[in-house]
């Protein structure tokens, strides 16, 4: 997801205030890494999986032992994996981490390349036929990137719910799809939706607060159907975008602050993202390659 200008904050009926996050002030950055290590053994509720090394992206083909290997890394944190795609060795995560006894929210990655989406999908449900989808996302920000028409992408979410009748199904996209498509809403069984206030040029101070607002739009957009934060995160490192500023100490308290309000009131979140990945610039600039939570070399950054 990147920088949209227009504003699509249709929703004002929540007032999170009292839930504005931990004052920082007090704590020196020994102590704020502290914090940071203590939230993330604590555990989250689920991660996004970065899948890719240097010198690899999208296209290419990954084995199994490099799956393995980073799910094992991502086990004790978390109780869920979120992928993204469905081909090219992506079909190893939801098999690998199930294996490992984790949850998972499995994504078939919809574009503007039929035949692509064909093999996609039919992955989707044959790995949901196989018994490792908990949750199926059919396609993610197709509508923000305009690769399908609404018509196209809900005529694939039908297929896949026909398919998979005792699997969840829903579509990821930007919190604000769900008020502007009540169609989304309507045919999903859960709403998957995406909250960045960085990517809206929000300053750290008032980012728990507008990640909140987002969640309470696409809670109003949802009519009673559970919504699950599918991503959510803080670069560590890269420019700035308005108040927004990317930095190693922001990262962090955005993810203390996003954990303790999802542990207080019960909200599900995936965290974006696992590991950093070099190849993810272009759109998003120099910070793409910086939201992981462990480097590029599968370390733990604090």
């Amino acid at each position: 997801m990147s920088y949209r200008d227009e504003d699509y904050r249709l929703y004002e009926g929540v007032n999170y205030r009292e839930h504005s996050g931990i004052d920082f002030e007090k704590y020196s950055i020994k102590d704020l890494k502290k914090l940071w290590k203590a939230a993330l053994n604590k555990g989250m509720h689920g991660i996004c999986f970065s899948m890719y090394e240097d010198g690899q992206e999208p296209g290419d083909v990954i084995s199994e032992a490099q799956v393995e290997r980073r799910i094992k890394i991502l086990k004790p944190y978390s109780k869920w994996i979120r992928s993204f795609s469905c081909i090219e060795g992506n079909e190893h995560i939801p098999r690998i981490a199930k294996k490992h006894g984790m949850k998972t929210l499995v994504g078939a990655w919809l574009g503007d390349d039929k035949e692509d989406n064909e093999k996609e999908i039919e992955a989707l449900i044959q790995l949901g036929k196989e018994g490792v989808v908990d949750i199926a996302a059919v396609g993610n920000e197709v509508l923000y990137r305009n690769d399908l028409t609404l018509e196209e992408l809900l005529d694939y979410i039908k297929r896949v719910k026909e398919a998979l009748p005792n699997v969840e199904v829903g579509y990821v996209d930007a919190y604000y799809e769900f008020s502007v498509h009540p169609e989304l809403v309507e045919i999903s069984d859960v709403i998957l939706s995406n909250c960045y206030p960085y990517w809206e040029g929000c300053h750290l101070n008032g980012s728990l607060a507008h990640m909140q607002q987002m969640f309470g739009q696409a809670s109003h957009a949802a009519q009673g159907k559970k919504v699950i934060i599918t991503e959510t995160g803080w670069p560590s490192e890269g420019g700035s975008l308005k108040g927004a500023e990317s930095s190693e100490i922001n990262a962090m308290k955005y993810f203390i602050n996003s954990q303790a309000w999802a542990d207080k009131d019960n909200v599900e979140i995936f965290y974006f993202s696992s590991f950093d990945e070099s190849w993810k610039t272009g759109d998003e600039g120099d910070v793409g390659a910086y939201w992981g939570l462990w480097d590029k070399h599968e370390k733990l950054k604090f």
